[in-house]
């Protein structure tokens, strides 16, 4: 699961937003729930991307202002986690 929300990460940055989504969309754990929800916020839907922060262990809407920085923390916590 690790290496493919890895993927999902790299699709968001190099900005493939429904590639990223269908693999995010497949997995219900903190961290796949956190990209989900910073993929609304670069798609601007505010209500769906809220939705998905509430779902994960303490990221809120408001932690980041800028999506690659964010994605780039999932990406690192990720690589953290995969160790």
């Amino acid at each position: 699961m690790t290496n493919e929300l890895l993927i999902a990460v790299e699709a968001a940055m190099a900005g493939d937003w429904h590639a990223a989504h269908q693999i995010a969309q497949k997995y219900h754990d903190s961290s796949a729930n956190w990209l989900h929800g910073v993929l609304h916020k670069i798609e601007g839907d505010e209500w769906n991307s809220k939705y998905w922060y509430a779902k994960t262990k303490g990221v809120h809407y408001q932690t980041f202002s800028d999506a690659d920085a964010e994605l780039r923390a999932i990406q690192a916590s990720l690589q953290m986690n995969k160790d």
